[in-house]
């Protein structure tokens, strides 16, 4: 039975020029590049300049990845714009940069499921792509976080960073079989009893401010491993193959504890991990799409290899998706 999969074309991503390193950060709030280290794994991360948004991180991610696939941009019918962090509360991020790369047909719109974001709009993508209502899409994860963290508080402004991660799908008929490249599965998840585990205690409708991230870190944790393990779990199943048939495992760069952990779980080595966590911090909904582009460029993911993606962020959110490369 043909089916139309969505396939990935390229990938690209951008960090801003300025790097934060521990030591710096030790200056800054009471902390040491040991117990950050320790905690996260986390050694630095990249700080967007003043005057530099997230559609501008998010444009040049878009770029590269476009050359990247050998697409031009006018050949993008939709762009999907993973974002906590949008340049205005409205119009979404994604016109602005659909604007910028001089896309004048099409659709363009943002989604916002925090660090989970990524994985929700490569969901949302291939399901539109599938159904027929564009035929090549971006995909993009970015985030200036660095604007919305209290920097005088070390439990939280030491773990995240700024940067963007894009990748070009491409709706092409296949077999239907597990073999097809492309998007074969998606588990997407959400529990909003856990909002106060990882919020922004800011936004238009209630305090007028952007506000400021704030994170119960203990409970984050003891959640993160059971409920990424149940979409992996999902995804795997749904597509009908084996957590031993995975070539590679490119988590959320948040916690290198978690992503062990998970890794564990599922009996992958330290080998079929890709982590940037130690030089990226945690970018939020571009974590995925940096490691994806940093992995692809490297050499490392090849095309036929399985690559499970997967990601919690703030609501809580999470899910899972699975790509043969």
């Amino acid at each position: 039975m043909k089916v139309v999969r969505s396939v990935v074309r390229g990938t690209g991503s951008y960090l801003p020029a300025r790097v934060l390193t521990n030591d710096e950060l030790s200056e800054m709030v009471d902390t040491s590049d040991e117990w950050i280290v320790q905690r996260s794994g986390i050694r630095e991360r990249h700080i967007a300049a003043d005057g530099e948004y997230t559609s501008d991180l998010a444009t040049s991610a878009a770029r590269a990845a476009l050359e990247n696939a050998g697409v031009e941009a006018g050949e993008i019918d939709l762009i999907v714009l993973a974002t906590a962090t949008p340049d205005h509360t409205f119009p979404a991020t994604a016109v602005t940069v659909q604007e910028q790369l001089g896309i004048e047909g099409g659709a363009a719109f943002d989604v916002q499921a925090v660090c989970s974001g990524f994985v929700y709009g490569l969901s949302t993508a291939d399901a539109m792509l599938r159904a027929g209502h564009a035929r090549k899409a971006l995909v993009i994860g970015a985030e200036t976080f660095s604007r919305i963290l209290d920097w005088t508080d070390r439990a939280t402004c030491v773990l995240f960073g700024d940067g963007a991660g894009a990748v070009v799908l491409e709706a092409v008929g296949q077999s239907g079989d597990k073999a097809d490249r492309g998007i074969l599965s998606a588990r997407l998840r959400s529990d909003g009893r856990h909002l106060d585990k990882l919020y922004v205690d800011g936004g238009p409708s209630t305090t007028g401010t952007a506000g400021h991230l704030r994170m119960q870190g203990r409970e984050v944790f003891r959640h993160a491993v059971g409920l990424v393990s149940d979409v992996i779990d999902g995804a795997l199943e749904d597509a009908g193959v084996e957590a031993a048939d995975i070539d590679w495992f490119v988590p959320h760069q948040a916690n290198k504890r978690i992503i062990d952990a998970t890794a564990r779980k599922f009996g992958w080595p330290e080998e079929k991990v890709v982590v940037t966590v130690d030089k990226h911090g945690n970018t939020s909904a571009a974590s995925i799409p940096l490691a994806l582009d940093v992995a692809w460029r490297d050499g490392r993911i090849r095309p036929g290899q399985l690559v499970m993606l997967e990601a919690m962020g703030g609501g809580l959110t999470w899910g899972a998706a699975l790509v043969r490369w």
